[in-house]
């Protein structure tokens, strides 16, 4: 793979939804993907890291988590850019200007609640969409359409037509006549949905057919490894996967997290767990298909939660956390399932691997060639101090940030306690989480002196960040990953674990440090941006 030259290299994580430009339909479609990638490749970078991309309900309301999906197999056609479409081009003027009415709709953010809105996108878009797929194709555009279909196979035939399914039934809970692949009236409704059912085919050709033009801008304007797809650990409990392959999944049963210290009543994610005795049986086809699809159009993948490929926390159904129990997997299966389509993707394999993971875990990632995550906050030393550059893995993926952290301005101003104490989510006082929080950063402050990255006596928050960028690129990591949010100083988080309704999740548009947002044709000149990156360029490609 690319990693073979032992050459060390840096990229991007980005989360793509929150990329817009002056161009998009309120949310970062395939089109900015393939200007970010160039954006990045220009100033040295190698990869860019996007937020998994899986399928969602293609109907209102749309679930704001890329880590809640109906299917990891297909993809969400939300990230269609409708003008990129080759159809276009032959629409009348008057068909163009509805499009690009429809466009304007979808991007009425007013000032105030600029935030990213799936539906109203997805409303405007998939009206885009069906005025295009009503364009006649020309013969080889058919050829290859039809192609796609056959290649889909009964994968494909089956989620288009629960996406149909949904759409005529206004829900995703479905009546029971067809409230699975073989219910009885299923096959009827393949007939009498049949256009849709093609519609729905279509729009998954037409989003493999624009992730796979942003792969090949990345590697053309000089990525060695381009995009990096990311993999969530499960899927809905009410999804085209547990309705088309009911059998592959343990019944009443969901996965989560027991209970620890950040989440005293555990965690569950209401997402079915795969049966192993079924994934057994099928000679690990399922997630085979998985990684291939993901594979598809990257060069890269990163596993979510990788352990789940090792054991999950079940909860029977009606039981809280605490009651849940590890049910292991056949781990040399499963990794040798994932290894198999990396191999033949020519792709790199990050696992995150965060949390308390059993050390002979990591050793056998390591020496199957997955390359571990590690972040700057979490690597202590036994004293609880900042881990030394030297000290960290050379088989990882190093990072200042993730995306379940807020961005690093932010952190470094203590917002992840201030939202937590504002959304009463705090178990300690906030005084002494707070006082944690100031010690965390001295000790790290001092890390930075120690290696001559912090000279003045009070430094910016600016200087920090690019020091702790400096850091971890001092490290052995074979690769190194900055995140958007922190080259462009954003403060707040994508993402405040432990929230439902309170915070905004998933939904916050990339925003400098005073909240205002950030479009993608502004990137190329923020000089935030081309401070830090070169600050990385300088110190992993020395």
């Amino acid at each position: 793979g690319p990693l073979a030259d032992g050459k060390r290299r840096w990229g991007v994580a980005a989360q793509l939804y929150s990329t817009r430009s002056s161009k998009s339909w309120g949310l970062g479609d395939a089109e900015d993907l393939a200007d970010l990638v160039a954006v990045c490749a220009d100033r040295g970078a190698d990869f860019l890291l996007i937020n998994p991309i899986h399928a969602s309900s293609p109907i209102a309301p749309m679930e704001s988590s890329p880590y809640l999906p109906v299917s990891r197999r297909w993809v969400n056609p939300v990230y269609v850019r409708p003008e990129a479409i080759h159809e276009y081009s032959a629409l009348t003027l008057e068909a163009k200007k509805a499009i690009e009415e429809l466009r304007l709709a979808a991007n009425a953010t007013d000032t105030t609640d600029a935030l990213v809105d799936r539906d109203r996108t997805w409303e405007a878009k998939r009206k885009a969409l069906e005025l295009l797929f009503a364009v006649p194709r020309s013969y080889h555009r058919n050829s290859e359409f039809r192609h796609f279909v056959t290649e889909g196979g009964q994968d494909l035939r089956d989620f288009a037509l629960w996406c149909a399914l949904v759409e005529a039934n206004e829900g995703v809970v479905l009546p029971d006549e067809v409230g699975s692949c073989g219910a009885p009236s299923a096959d009827q409704a393949r007939l009498e949905l049949a256009d849709r059912v093609e519609f729905w085919q279509w729009c998954q050709w037409i989003a493999s057919e624009q992730f796979r033009e942003a792969q090949k801008v990345a590697k053309s304007v000089g990525m060695d490894i381009g995009v990096m797809a990311d993999l969530a650990v499960g899927v809905h409990s009410k999804g085209s996967e547990t309705w088309a392959h009911q059998g592959l999944f343990a019944k009443d049963m969901t996965v989560g997290a027991p209970p620890d210290m950040y989440s005293q009543q555990g965690q569950d994610w209401s997402e079915p767990p795969w049966s192993p005795r079924a994934l057994a049986e099928s000679g690990y086809e399922p997630l085979r298909r998985m990684v291939r699809a993901a594979l598809a159009n990257a060069g890269a993948i990163r596993i979510d939660h990788i352990l789940g490929l090792f054991r999950l926390w079940w909860i029977p159904a009606g039981g809280g956390a605490s009651e849940g129990t590890y049910v292991y997997y056949d781990h040399e299966a499963m990794v040798g399932a994932v290894l198999v389509e990396a191999q033949r993707a020519g792709a790199v394999v990050i696992g995150e691997d965060l949390g308390t993971v059993e050390p002979w875990v990591r050793d056998y990632l390591r020496d199957r060639g997955i390359l571990g995550t590690s972040i700057l906050w979490f690597e202590k030393d036994e004293g609880g101090w900042p881990l030394h550059p030297g000290a960290y893995r050379r088989e990882c993926l190093a990072a200042v940030n993730t995306h379940d952290l807020p961005p690093t301005a932010g952190y470094l101003q203590g917002i992840q306690t201030t939202l937590r104490h504002e959304l009463g989510l705090l178990v300690e006082d906030v005084e002494s989480v707070r006082a944690q929080d100031r010690l965390e950063l001295e000790q790290v402050t001092a890390r930075l002196r120690e290696y001559g990255l912090v000279s003045s006596a009070s430094p910016t928050e600016r200087e920090i960040i690019e020091a702790l960028h400096a850091y971890v690129a001092k490290t052995p990591s074979q690769l190194v990953v900055a995140s958007l949010v922190d080259a462009v100083g954003d403060r707040r988080p994508q993402n405040l674990p432990g929230t439902y309704r309170e915070y905004p999740n998933w939904r916050v548009p990339l925003g400098d440090g005073d909240g205002v947002e950030v479009l993608i044709d502004a990137l190329p000149s923020n000089p935030r941006l081309n401070s830090l990156f070169s600050v990385l360029n300088a110190q992993v490609k020395a």
